[in-house]
Formats: C-alpha cells, structure tokens, sequence
C-alpha cells in the first residue's frame, strides 16, 4: 500500500518536472528581440586623420526616417569632434534602414492530461501561433572619401512598434550604442 502512495508521488513529481522543462522549453524558444548592436571597422586605418564627414546615400522605407537617422548620426559624430561639411569631407557616411518582419512562434501548452507518462503527452492540449514581429535594421558605413575605402560598419537590429516616437527613440538608442567607442583605437 505503501509503494502505491509513492508511486503516485512519483508521478506528480514526474508531472511537474515535465510541466517546469515544457514551459522553460516554450520560453527559451522566443527569439530574443531586445536591441543589438554590433560594429566592425578596417584595422590599419589611422582614425586621427579623420575629422569630418559629408553625407552620403540615405534610405529607409519611410522618408520622414530618413532625417532622422541623420540626426541622429550628426548628433553622434558631432559629439566625438567631427563636422559635418556639405561636401568634400575627409569621409562619406552612408545608411540604410531595412524594415522586415520575423515569424515568432509560440507554444502554450494547456495541461499534460491524465495519461501523461514518460513516452507521450497524454490528453494535454499544445497550440502553437505565428506571430510576425516587425524587426528593423540600421546599417551605417562610414568610408574615407578619397579611396572609397570601407573605414568603419555599424549595424543595429531591434523590434519595432507602431509608434513612430517610440522608434525614433529607439533609433538614438542604436546610433549612441553604434559610437559608443567611436573613432576605434588604431592597433
């Protein structure tokens, strides 16, 4: 009698280890949105020589972002000493911003049912949606003006809303984290 009772422990137990490890599994599988931003830039290159810049193609899906990304860059660039000058800069400054959506899929698990045993999920009930997250993507390059030589690449991936304040927030937030150690350190 004794055994049964500890049996049916074990099961419980084994229901809710089963239930901890489904609902880890479902949240560990959502893509991590939160905003990343890389850089990358020409080693050799003497960053001291370079003190201004002139501006280069800029685009992005909606025209009203455009300014703001050189705005945003200005204010970037403007703050580590370089100028800006409408032409003829010691480097070219080029944007892109890429609007694309990311499928999310998300699993929600309603019960492991009665039936559960370690070879199956028994009566349990599993509903998976898709879900399209839009996702945005900025990519400055900064190149030298006389050999249209690639300098220095920042790329910024984060999730975007519907409000257009919230991602021009969110746009400032890239391009300060994107020059952050701007210019890099000659090696």
């Amino acid at each position: 009698m004794q055994q049964q009772h500890h049996g049916g422990l074990g099961m419980k137990l084994h229901q809710r280890i089963a239930v901890t490890a489904a609902l880890a599994i479902a949240v560990l599988s959502i893509p991590a949105l939160a905003q990343k931003v890389e850089t990358d830039y020409d080693h050799s290159a003497n960053f001291k020589q370079y003190h201004s810049y002139s501006w280069g193609h800029v685009h992005a899906e909606d025209p009203l972002f455009e300014q703001r990304i050189r705005d945003a860059v200005d204010r970037a660039l403007q703050a580590k000493g370089w100028q800006q000058v409408p032409t003829g800069g010691d480097t070219t400054v080029t944007a892109v911003a890429i609007k694309k959506n990311q499928e999310e899929y998300n699993t929600f698990y309603t019960s492991l049912g009665p039936g559960w045993r370690w070879h199956g999920w028994g009566d349990g009930m599993a509903t998976t949606t898709v879900e399209n997250i839009p996702v945005g993507t900025l990519v400055v390059d900064i190149y030298d003006s006389g050999s249209k030589h690639l300098l220095w690449r920042g790329l910024a991936h984060d999730q975007l809303s519907d409000k257009p304040d919230k991602d021009t927030k969110k746009l400032q937030k890239a391009v300060d984290k994107m020059f952050s150690k701007f210019p890099p350190r000659s090696m």
